[in-house]
C-alpha cells in the first residue's frame, strides 16, 4: 500500500480480508487522515482490495457520521461512478437528505426496513451463528438484477446495534469455486443465472405461494448473468449467484434448465449456494460504530441477520461504485434505466 495506510490479513476468523490502517498509528485512525491519504495514492485501496480477496474493513471513521460527503469521496477510490440513487427510481425515503450518493439502510421511521427473521432454529447444532445455506438465508449480491451489475459497495456503520445481533456475513465466491469438483465445474461452465428485483412476484417463496408476478415494465426485467464470473482485475473465476429473493423463479433459475421452486434449476442452484456458503469461506462482521465495509460484488456474496428492531435501532449508510464489471458487458446500456425517464432533480 501507500507510505500512509497498511494493511493487516486476513480478518479475524476468516481466510480471506484485510483490515486497513494509518501507518504508525498504533492502530488508531482517523476518516479525513484516511481519505487523505487514499487520494494521494490512487490506487492504493483498489490495489488492496484485490489482495484481500474482495474484502476491506476500515476502522474508526465515524468522522463519516458529521461529514457524510467524506463517505463519496472514499467511495471515488474505487471507481468512476458512485450512484446518485435519486436518478434511479429509488424511493425518496431511503436516500440521503442531503447527498443523494448514499442509500440509507435503516429500521428507523421513515425508512422502517426490518432485519430478516431469525434463522430456525436460531443457532446450529453447535451453538454458533448458522452461515450456510439453506440454514441461513438471504444470500445476495447487490443488484445483480441490473446490467451492468455494480463493482463495489461501501457499507458505514452510523449507528449499528450491539454485538451479538445484525451482523453483516460474507461468502468468498473465488475460494468457493476453486474447491468445487472438476464435474461440478465442467456442469456449470458457460451457465447463467436468471436474476430479478425483489418485489415483482418471482421470489422462490412468492412462486411456491401461488402469487401472480407482476407485469415487469423494459428497465424492470430479470437479467441473464453468469453463474461462474471471471473478475477483471484479478482474473480469478468466482461463483456469481443469489438465492430466493434475487432470482427469478418463473422463469429460472437457471437458463436452460427446468425452472421453478422444484425443478432441476433449483436442485442445482440449492447444491451451489450450500457449497458456496460453506464456514470455510465465511467472514462474519460484528459491527462497531464507524466501522466501514468495502466489498466487492464480483465475488462474494453477502447477508445480513436478525435484530431485535422492536428494542433496537439501526442506521447504517451505503454507497455503491461502478466502472469496471468486465468484458463481458462492454459497451452495454444501463438495463434499469428507462428508456423514456427523464432525469432526476438533484434538488
Amino acid at each position: 500500500m501507500s507510505n500512509s495506510l497498511e494493511i493487516t490479513r486476513p480478518l479475524p476468523g476468516a481466510r480471506f480480508g484485510g483490515t486497513v490502517w494509518l501507518a504508525g498509528k498504533g492502530g488508531q485512525s482517523d476518516a479525513r487522515a484516511v481519505i487523505d491519504a487514499a487520494e494521494a495514492s490512487a490506487n492504493a485501496l483498489p490495489e488492496a482490495l484485490a489482495q484481500c480477496g474482495g474484502l476491506l474493513l476500515l476502522i474508526g471513521m465515524q468522522a463519516i457520521a458529521e461529514d457524510p460527503a467524506l463517505l463519496v469521496r472514499l467511495s471515488r477510490r474505487f471507481g468512476p461512478e458512485v450512484e446518485d440513487y435519486r436518478q434511479t427510481l429509488t424511493r425518496s425515503n431511503m436516500v440521503h437528505e442531503s447527498v443523494s450518493e448514499i442509500f440509507v439502510v435503516s429500521n428507523i421511521p421513515s425508512v422502517g426496513r426490518q432485519p430478516p427473521p431469525l434463522p430456525d432454529p436460531p443457532l446450529t447444532a453447535g451453538g454458533k451463528l448458522p452461515v450456510q445455506y439453506p440454514h441461513r438465508k438471504g444470500w445476495h449480491t447487490d443488484q445483480s438484477y441490473r446490467r451492468p451489475p455494480p463493482d463495489i459497495s461501501l457499507f458505514f456503520a452510523v449507528a449499528p446495534v450491539p454485538q451479538g445481533q445484525g451482523q453483516t456475513l460474507f461468502a468468498d465466491g473465488a475460494a468457493a469455486y476453486d474447491a468445487l469438483p472438476p464435474a461440478l465445474k465442467q456442469e456449470i461452465e458457460g451457465l447463467e443465472g436468471l436474476h430479478v428485483q425483489p418485489g415483482t412476484g418471482r421470489s422462490r417463496d412468492a412462486v411456491m405461494a401461488g402469487e401472480s408476478p407482476r407485469p415487469l415494465a423494459p428497465h424492470e426485467r430479470s437479467q441473464q448473468q453468469p453463474v461462474v464470473r471471471v473478475h477483471p482485475v484479478t482474473g480469478r473465476s468466482a461463483l456469481y449467484l443469489c438465492e430466493s429473493g434475487q432470482m427469478d423463479w418463473v422463469e429460472g433459475p437457471l437458463v436452460g434448465l427446468e425452472p421453478g421452486p422444484y425443478g432441476e434449476g433449483a436442485r442445482l442452484l440449492d447444491e451451489l449456494m450450500a457449497h458456496l456458503t460453506r464456514p470455510e469461506f465465511i467472514y462474519v462482521h460484528e459491527w462497531n460504530p464507524g466501522d466501514l465495509l468495502v466489498w466487492d460484488n464480483r465475488c462474494l456474496v453477502h447477508a445480513a441477520t436478525w435484530f431485535d428492531a422492536a428494542k433496537l435501532e439501526r442506521l447504517m449508510w451505503r454507497t455503491t461504485v461502478h466502472g469496471n464489471p468486465g468484458s463481458l458487458y462492454t459497451g452495454e446500456r444501463k438495463s434499469w434505466i428507462a428508456e423514456t425517464q427523464e432525469p432526476a432533480s438533484a434538488s
